[in-house]
């Protein structure tokens, strides 16, 4: 064996010795540890301490086990100086060592250095300290820590009695305390501070304290075992009699156990996050569901309401990420146009960003039929990331489809609300009303005034369906109601809501949806690649104008998915699927047949008793051509066209105005009792009715009975006073687009509608010349064409152009 400097390792205070680190062990002198251990430096380290070091070897304790290979400062200061027992080589590669611990040493990191792949560190022996083991106080502590062991070996049933017996023949405090420390399961950082600790009076103390702390969990883990025991075997009895009870009720034809049931539908409540309140009662019913028998009518009416509170998503709020610009990317790439929709709701998103809760507002869409309100409120809840939720209430007659039917009676259901929240799963979905214009009133009550809780932020809070009998919170679902007019929601209703219209298309943005949305749709649906189709922009301008005419492009889809079909067939003909059929305005007609609309509907010409007018119809503007004729008669006037009662009254209106301005106009006083009026306007099959033709009536009847011509690149809408003045209407804007259409170049509109000029695009005034007006005065200068030059209102001594003969006073006639 080599010299390293000493004789007697047994002796010596510092010694050169192996290195093996341990493991969460802690190795104490006088113990007797068996190891397993596998890694390369242990094992080199035990064979060079076998061969070199008369089997001496140092043990020392890693502060992180799961280093594989530990630096330095990865080993405590303070090991124990041992000696291999025993070693026996096993076929996994690995070494059983039975180790004996002789003293404590410690070491400094940089003393350790590596000789044939083993660690070698100067370790050097450390005394016991303090005062000698003798007197009062040591006595009364190794006695202390005998009776101790004695209990922890009661507790303890792994601890041997022999072993018991061994150590409490001790009497030395520090070799006690060594003796006594890896017996108990404490971790080995703690173990480490006893190894640490040099005074054998201190190091019992601590040791004696740990026993305690260990009595005192080994009891508590007995307890729990103990308590853990009788609840399984309570368990166990209760499973025994449950499959008793379900093998009687098998015998008896019940293929479930009620209380079974019952006990999964609490299992269920518990997990709900709703108001304590609903959930007390919805207790009350589980609980009467364990006292009913299956077979009870009762029974299923009490399953069914508890199943249809717990399918609620009470409190299940989808988390949803606001980004604005993203939102704006997913409307502008669902619609084209609809700005002011499109602004409104990234208004609402922004204000939800910075604000945690903001009540969901209450939205309602108003346009024609086939302007996209539907589909723009599904955009709206992608951009928004919700889930869609839609509930049609066209048709809806009874107020418990919105309320629910109160459980009393049969088939009792709740209202439409809580049915698509059951299947939405979220409370804060967007819930799209449809047609809420549609709703009607019957004897079963008004659903209309049913909504009025749903859809007030102020009260939907606390939503009391009759089948819930509960208050459920609306306030996180964002309603967006649509209609196709307003006049027939009650205005209590309207007044529940934010109005946002959506106007008609206009050619050019009808043009844009065609080739930018339903053109690639429609090719897609019916198997046609881009190359199959192609549509000139001149024809695909000539289908807008010729072949659809509505505020919407539901029609425009329709004519587009017939050239779709033909093209289809002509290329199935074919043969050649990569065939290419190109549309252009000269074989339009060939897809489409006959241009179903004339392009331009005003007169070639102006003429006397023809005068265009506007009107507002579900489905945009319309252009109304008001005709009128005069007949010898007895003062009657006749109506035609299936004018509506406020129609009828415009024009008795402004034959009253005419009239009361007989002499301004040259007239006789009693002119009204030689001829018969009649007004015509054209498409009587078509109902027409209100107040804004009264201009367009009373222009007409002018230029019928003064025999002057009404311009024909001229139209008009106004409501008119006895007095003549001109007020206000609504949907101007619409109106407009008519007049657009119609390839009208001048529209007269009273003055007071000036504001809503705003709301007209751009490109319609650029190419029409909007008059405002006040009076009925400055209606007939701009539209009658005397001759000459000359107005209608050019005094006594120079009348106007040719009157009709026989109405004007004497002084006022002249031959033609």
């Amino acid at each position: 064996m080599p010299d390293y400097g000493f004789e007697d390792h047994d002796s010596a205070q510092r010694l050169l010795l192996p290195v093996m680190s341990l493991r969460e062990v802690v190795m104490f002198p006088r113990s007797i540890v068996p190891l397993f251990v596998g890694r390369e430096a242990s094992i080199k380290a035990i064979e060079r301490a076998i061969s070199d070091f008369d089997k001496r070897i140092f043990l020392v304790t890693q502060r992180t086990p799961e280093k594989e290979r530990p630096a330095p400062e990865d080993l405590y200061r303070v090991g124990t100086i041992s000696r291999i027992l025993q070693m026996l080589r096993l076929p996994d590669g690995t070494i059983k060592v039975l180790f004996e611990g002789l003293s404590r040493a410690s070491w400094e990191p940089e003393s350790l250095t590596e000789e044939s792949e083993a660690l070698m560190a100067q370790v050097e022996r450390l005394e016991e300290t303090g005062i000698p083991s003798t007197g009062t106080e040591s006595e009364a502590l190794v006695r202390a820590a005998h009776e101790s062991l004695d209990q922890y070996g009661k507790v303890n049933k792994k601890l041997a009695a022999e072993t018991i017996l061994a150590i409490t023949a001790i009497k030395d405090p520090g070799k006690l305390a060594d003796a006594i420390i890896p017996h108990l399961k404490v971790d080995f950082a703690r173990k480490q501070a006893v190894l640490e600790i040099l005074d054998g009076l201190k190091r019992l103390e601590a040791v004696y304290g740990h026993i305690l702390g260990e009595i005192e969990i080994v009891t508590i883990e007995k307890r729990v075992k103990g308590r853990v025991k009788s609840q399984m075997e309570k368990n166990q009895r209760e499973y025994y009699l449950n499959e008793q009870i379900k093998a009687i009720h098998k015998e008896m034809g019940r293929e479930e156990d009620p209380q079974a049931e019952a006990a999964e539908l609490e299992k269920q409540l518990e997990a709900k996050i709703m108001p304590e309140e609903s959930r007390e009662r919805v207790r009350k019913e589980i609980k009467k569901l364990r006292q009913m028998p299956q077979s009870s009518a009762e029974y299923t009416v009490v399953r069914n309401y508890v199943d249809c509170v717990l399918e609620l998503p009470w409190g299940e709020l989808k988390d949803t990420k606001i980004d604005i610009a993203e939102a704006r990317r997913i409307l502008d790439e669902d619609h084209y146009g609809l700005e002011k929709p499109k602004e409104r709701i990234l208004e609402y998103m922004a204000v939800q960003s910075l604000v945690e809760a903001i009540k969901g507002p209450i939205l309602c869409l108003v346009g024609p039929p086939g302007v996209g309100k539907t589909s723009i409120a599904r955009s709206i809840a992608r951009a928004m990331d919700r889930e869609f939720v839609r509930l049609s209430l066209g048709g809806v007659r009874d107020e418990a489809e919105i309320r629910g039917h109160r459980r009393t009676y049969v088939g009792a259901l709740p209202g439409k609300i809580i049915q698509s929240l059951k299947r939405c799963k979220f409370n804060n979905p967007v819930l799209c009303l449809d047609e809420v214009d549609k709703m009607s009133t019957d004897f079963r009550g008004d659903p209309s005034a049913a909504l009025l809780e749903v859809l007030d932020p102020e009260q939907n809070v606390s939503f009391n369906d009759h089948y819930l009998d509960l208050d459920y919170d609306l306030s996180r679902v964002f309603f967006i109601t649509t209609a196709n007019t307003l006049h027939s929601i009650p205005l209590p209703l309207q007044d529940r809501m934010e109005i946002i219209r959506l106007p008609g298309y206009l050619e050019t943005e009808k043009f844009k949806i065609a080739e930018q949305f339903l053109l690639p749709k429609q090719r897609e649906l019916h198997g046609l690649k881009e190359g199959n189709l192609t549509l000139s922009e001149n024809a695909l301008t000539e289908l807008v104008r010729r072949y659809t005419k509505e505020a919407g492009v539901r029609n425009l889809e329709r004519k587009l998915a017939a050239v779709c079909r033909k093209a289809a067939m002509k290329v199935v003909e074919g043969g050649d699927r990569d065939k290419t059929v190109g549309v252009t305005v000269q074989n339009l007609a060939n897809f489409l047949g006959v241009p179903e609309f004339r392009y331009g509907e005003r007169e070639d010409k102006a003429q006397v008793g023809v005068c265009n007018g506007l009107a507002w119809t579900q489905l945009g503007g319309e252009m109304l051509t008001v005709e009128v004729a005069l007949m010898p008669g007895a003062g009657k006037v006749e109506f035609t066209g299936k004018l509506g009662d406020v129609m009828q009254e415009s024009a008795k209106a402004a034959l009253s105005y005419i009239r009361s301005r007989s002499d301004v106009f040259g007239l006789k006083r009693d002119f009204h009792k030689d001829i018969d009026i009649h007004v015509h306007v054209p498409e009587g099959a078509t109902p027409k009715d209100g107040p804004s033709a009264g201009i367009t009536l009373a222009t007409t009847m002018v230029s019928a009975l003064l025999n002057i011509p009404v311009r024909n690149d001229l139209a008009m809408t106004g409501e008119i006073t006895l007095r003549g003045r001109v007020l206000p209407i609504g949907g101007l804007r619409e109106k407009l687009l008519a007049a657009h259409r119609g390839l009208l170049s001048t529209v007269l509109i009273p003055a007071e509608n000036e504001k809503d000029l705003k709301e007209v695009p751009a490109s319609i005034l650029k190419d029409l010349s909007v008059i405002k007006v006040e009076s009925m005065d400055e209606v007939l200068e701009r539209a009658l064409l005397c001759e000459g030059g000359e107005t209608i209102f050019c005094g006594r001594d120079a009348p106007p152009a040719p009157l009709a003969s026989g109405l004007v006073k004497e002084e006022y006639q002249r031959p033609h």
